[in-house]
This record gives C-alpha cells, structure tokens and sequence, in this order.
C-alpha cells in the first residue's frame, strides 16, 4: 500500500514537472474581449519584432460553413489555455485547438427549422465576442448573446449550463421593465466578470419606442438579476432633473452601454460609455441634457451604484454614440501617475480624465454651439464640452476646397451646389430639413473596434472613418390612429427604410423583397417586431392593417408623398444617407480612413496615414484610405496589427513612424479586432473575416498567422 502510494506521488509530481514545462514563461492567453479588462489591445511579447514579421505565414485557417446573404463576423475571439472560442455569421458558438484551428465542439443556438434560421436576420444581429468565467467549483462557462436570449455554454463540452436561467439561457428584457418586453433587445458586445457577476449592456431600437439601455449584473451561476443601474434615471435618482420632462424615464428608450465594458479589477470599478437617447435625431420629447446618455458611467461592480459620470455630448441628436469603452492606464504628468481613462468619440475627440473621479486630466471647456433649430419643439443645448488636448484625430469641417478631386468639372459643380444646399457650419451643426453635413460621419471617427494604447510610451493608435453623411429630417404627423397608410409609414417606418422605401445600410429594402410576405405576414411583423425592428403593437387594428396593405403595394420607383397635419409637428430623418460621387466614392477628397499615432504626453498627432485603398486609388497611383470597421492591436516589440479594410488586406506598421511592415490578403474583409496568443512559446495572431460591410462579400474565415517553425 506504501509503495503505491509512493509512486501515485512520484507519478504526481512527474504530471506537474512535465505541465509546468509546456507552459512557457511567455506564453500568453487572450481570455478577455479586446484582450484585457483596461481595453489597451497591447501585447507584451518577444517573438514577433519589426525584423522578423516579414516571415509572418498562414499556419491555419477555420471556415464555418454558414455565411449568408449580408452576414458579418465582428468577433473578436478568446483563447483559454490552448482553446480559441469564436462566433460564427450565424452566431453558432465554437471550439478550437488554437495551435491548428481543428473544430473540438459547436453550439447552435437556432437548432430549429432552416425556415426558422432564413427568417432571422442575421445581418442585423452580429456578435462581438464572448465572455468567460471560472467559478469556485472550477466549472467553466462561456456567456453570449443571439437575438434576446443570453447563453451560458459550458467551456469544455458545448452544452448549455442547465443551472443558468431557464435550462442554461435568459431573456435579454430581464430588468429593463414591463413596457421594454415586446420591444428590440440584443446584446452586440459580450459583457464583463467582475467576481461572480455577469455585467451587461445591450442593443435597442434607435427610433421609437425603444427600451431603456439599462446595465444589469446577473449572478454568473443562476442567471439571477442582482442590481439595475438606469441609465435613464428613474424619480429620485441622480440624473433625473436633467430631463426636463419628470415622466420621460417612463417612455424614453436607448442611452445603452453596445460597445462592451472597461474594468478596474483592484478598485471594483466598472466603466460604461454609452450611446444617444432614442430617437437619435429629434429630441422635442426629451428635452434636457439627457443624463446619463452619451456619458462615461463610473460604477460600483459590486453595488451598481454611481461613483461619477461625465457627460461627453448634452442632448444628442446626432448619433454621437460613445463607439468603444474607455481605455485604463496610467497617466504620467509632471513625474506624477494618475490613474486615467481616454474615451473615443466619433466626432474625433479624446477625452482623458481621472477615473478615480471623473475630473478631467486637462481643462475642458463647455464651448458655444449653434443652436438655431427650425424644428419646432426642439430646444438644443448652447454648449457642448470640446477638449483641446489632445489633437483631434479626423478632420472637423467639410468644404468646397476638400471636395474629391478625382470627378470632372461638371460633377464637381453639381456636388458643390449640394454642399452649399446643406447645414455645413459646425460640427454639431442642427438637424434641418434641409439637409445637414454630418462630419465625421456616424460610424466616426473612431468606432467600436476601439484603439490600442502602449502604455510605456504613452501613444494612442486610433483608426478613423472620415466618410460624410447627409442628415435631413422630414415632417410627420403626430402619432395617433390615423389609418392614413402613407403618414403611418412615416411615423413609423421611414426613418430606417427610407423615402424611397429602398432602405439603408443594414436596413433592408421594401421593394420587391427577396422573400415574399403574405399580408397576414406582415402584419404579424408589425405586431411582434423582429429583431432590431421594433414592435408596433400599440397601433391599432386598423392602422396596422392599413400599414400592412400600404408595404405589400409598394413598386420600383414609388415614393413617399407626405401629408400636412394640423397636429403638433413630429420630425424623422429620411434615412441614413451618406454624400457620394456618382460612382459611389465619398464626395470628401481623401482620406477616407486613417491610421492616427497619437502623443498623450504632447497631445500631438505624431504620425497620420491613409489605412486601406479603393480601386480608385490604385489607378490614380495613391493610397485614398478605406472606411474601416474593427480595431488595432500593439505590440511592446514595436508592432501595429490592424485589418478591417474592405480591401482584404491584414496589415502590420512601424508603431514608431507609421511605416508598412507587412501585409497579406485575408479570404474576406476583416472587419474586425484581431486576437494575440502564444502556446509553448510560439505566437500566433488571429483574425475574423466575415466581410458583409461596405458591400464586401460575407464570408466565415477565422485565420491564424505565426513565425516559422525553426
């Protein structure tokens, strides 16, 4: 029995020696979406250095086999251990041997009919990345979201965790009230761990109704609700006043955490930055600041109280989403370390503040703003806080001199008359209906692929879009039970579908749609909603059968005449329309993307580049840049990774001076973060390439890259 038992220990402690073996000193795991809780998307590695990444080779490539019409693949995966786990276009959660990309296991959360599956958009619901957490017990458990259902996956089979919720899921309206359960609720990026808390954000509807974008924590094991923090504050809570009207919290929606979570483990402080109330573009019914939209939220994880906020835009009705959670790091000022966030903004700002109190590292001024609105009702806010350090990283205004220059004379003409015909004077200048500039666009500046930051040389890499959109808004009657099929449509359909009814972006055209809708279809649709299309069962019978009728005898080349109302004025945009040449290129000269280096210590751009080319480009012999999706990772060896080009390229720069170091085609765009790993000292870069955007192919490619094997 002795001896056994000897060599039972002997055999032990052989088990260990041999594991600690395999696990090198600097291997390195990507366990957390962007890489980290602080968001920096920085590597400490010594394998891949500037020398070196010209070797940089495919060394395995996983494809899912489920792209679809207009499917994307935003994910940025994790790596636990020597397993990546990775979403696919249509949202089927998977298992690989990270060093191979070999499948271990799959979970399908749409395991119904392929009818069912076809009658999903796809398109409209992407997901980011996944979450994961180890809980006392040692068990596993991969979080993430497809329509309004939360999963709990478990990490080593690819079977739902039965103690979670309802069998292993739960609905996304849990704690976001009555009113928010028939309306759209989905969860774009993953949530964060902080202990045994699940916290998460969400996706809602834009225009009307919308739910409230409210942060919940869940118990990571039950799926149990354990606090709310409103971000539409309710009676009594701070925040309130700045509505003007009392009731608002109990209709307005949005003001929701979509672009993932920053954490401050040590302090226990979670950090949100959320987006514009609904609807984006007309605020006559909720007048006021709008705490705590488009604000950075300071919360405690544990108790989901306010510890600060600061509100970056007052009465959004621009689209100025936060786009990205705020980055942590340490400030150095004067030999002095302050404990810092940077916050992303699309207009091209950053925002460094203290993120023990919210204060700003250097002054910010609330600068005059115009405030000359012709829409009746709205009340615009005077100021608007505009830090001047650092540089802004798009360019702020748009004019004749910066059109493109590659149309002739006759074309040049014609779009500078347009110009001349819009609202152009300011960056926050008012919606109008006659048409207004927005610039930066509403993709940005920067979006939710976010940054990184190298925290030892205190430079900021952010990538830009500098893409120009036309903002107009259209008179609508009043809501009411009109059954005037026409004015139902522009109260409720307009905004996302168009004038033209041939939609927008993600926003499907109602014209001779590629799946036929029987009228008792359609008006089920109207009643239930679908998922970002929200429900509008508060019309009444009539009206909705009017609406249904109206969409069904809808052809080619109709458009919408609008009726006058004697009823108090409502306002909805045309759609989201963006100023192009005739041949579909941005009307702006180039850039239309950038790659931005950014001196925190001088607050100086240090180096700007054109990220991406067109076909334009290559003939003109120039580099004209790209609208870019998806977000960069650095390296302390000095190394810049980005994709998310629609030119399928996967580059890698110079950190230093901007200067190309690498590229290869991708099999689709990458419009996405790429992940950082190394297993038994070997360093791999992996990235989605789902395309779907910009009208580039959809694909299902995850693709690894590492150095030769010497």
């Amino acid at each position: 029995m002795d001896v056994c038992k000897n060599y039972k220990n002997y055999f032990i402690l052989i088990s260990l020696f041999l594991g600690m073996a395999c696990q090198q000193p600097n291997d390195a795991t990507w366990e957390i979406y962007g890489g980290s809780h602080e968001k920096t998307h920085y590597i400490l590695q010594t394998e891949i250095r500037p020398e070196n990444v010209q070797q940089l080779e495919k060394v395995w490539e996983y494809s899912s086999g489920d792209a679809g019409e207009r499917t994307q693949i935003q994910t940025n995966p994790i790596v636990i251990g020597q397993t990546l786990y990775g979403v696919s276009p249509k949202l089927k959660l998977f298992a690989l041997e990270a060093t191979r990309g070999i499948k271990k296991w799959e979970f399908d959360p749409f395991d119904v009919s392929e009818a069912e599956q076809e009658a999903f958009n796809f398109s409209m619901n992407v997901c980011r990345g996944v979450t994961y957490y180890k809980n006392d017990r040692g068990e596993e458990t991969l979080f993430y979201a497809a329509g309004s259902q939360l999963y709990a996956v478990n990490a080593k089979t690819g079977t739902l965790q039965p103690a979670f919720g309802a069998d292993g899921k739960i609905d996304l309206h849990l704690g976001l009230g009555e009113r928010a359960a028939s309306l759209y609720v989905s969860m774009t990026s993953p949530g964060v761990i902080y202990k045994n808390l699940l916290i998460v954000g969400s996706r809602v509807n834009e225009a009307n109704p919308a739910a409230p974008g409210s942060i919940r924590a869940i118990n990571a094991d039950t799926g149990a609700l354990v606090w709310t923090f409103h971000t539409i504050p309710q009676t009594g809570e701070k925040g309130h006043e700045s509505w003007e009207n009392p009731e608002a919290w109990k209709n307005a929606g949005g003001a929701n955490v979509w672009s993932g979570f920053s954490l401050d483990a040590a302090r226990g402080i979670l950090y949100a930055a959320t987006g514009s109330a609904s609807y984006d573009f007309f605020g006559a019914d909720r007048l006021g600041d709008n705490l705590f939209a488009n604000s950075i939220i300071a919360i405690d994880a544990q108790k989901g109280s306010r510890v600060w906020h600061y509100q970056t835009v007052h009465h959004d009705v621009w689209d100025r989403d936060l786009p990205a959670p705020p980055i942590l790091f340490d400030y150095t000022l004067e030999g002095e370390k302050i404990p810092a966030l940077a916050q992303l903004t699309k207009t091209g700002y950053v925002f460094l503040l203290n993120r023990t109190n919210g204060k700003p590292i250097f002054p910010i001024k609330e600068k005059p703003v115009p405030t000359d609105t012709f829409l009746e009702g709205e009340q615009l806010s005077p100021t608007q806080p505009l830090p001047d350090f650092p540089q802004t990283f798009s360019r702020q205004r748009f004019n004749a001199e910066t059109l493109n220059p590659f149309v002739d004379e006759e074309e040049k003409k014609t779009l500078t008359e347009a110009l001349k015909s819009y609202r152009n004077d300011h960056v926050f200048a008012p919606p109008t209906e006659r048409g207004t500039i927005i610039f930066p666009g509403y993709d940005g500046g920067a979006e939710w692929g976010g940054a990184a930051l190298d925290p030892t040389q205190q430079m900021l890499y952010v990538n830009a879009n500098e893409m120009a959109w036309i903002l107009t808004m259209q008179v609508v009657a009043a809501e009411d039970e009109s059954t005037d099929a026409s004015s139902l449509y522009t109260q409720n359909c307009m905004a996302c579908h168009g004038v033209n009814f041939e939609g927008s972006g993600d926003f499907p055209s109602l014209v001779n749609p590629k799946q036929p809708y029987t009228f008792s279809g359609v008006k089920h649709l109207l009643q239930q909603g679908k998922n970002r299309m929200p429900s509008f069962g508060h019309l009444s019978k009539k009206a909705l059968e009017a609406l249904a009728h109206y969409v069904l005898q809808l052809k080619k080349g109709d458009r919408l005449a609008i009726k006058k109302s004697t009823q108090k004025k409502q306002y909805r945009s045309t759609g989201y329309i963006k100023f192009l040449t005739e041949n579909g290129y941005p009307a702006i000269a180039p850039p239309w993307g950038t790659l931005n280096a950014i001196n925190l210590k001088t607050g100086a751009v240090d180096w700007k580049i054109p990220l991406g080319n067109t076909p334009i480009g290559k003939e003109k012999g120039i580099i004209t840049g790209t609208e870019n999706y998806g977000g960069p990772l650095v390296t302390s060896t000095g190394i810049l990774f980005i994709a998310g080009t629609k030119d399928k390229q996967f580059r890698a720069y110079d950190k230093n001076t901007g200067s190309l170091l690498w590229e290869t085609t991708l099999p689709f765009s990458g419009f996405a973060t790429p992940s950082f790993y190394s297993i038994h000292g070997k360093s791999y870069i992996v990235i989605a390439c789902g395309g779907g955007k910009l009208g580039a192919a959809s694909g299902d490619a995850y693709v690894a890259y590492a150095l030769p094997t010497p």
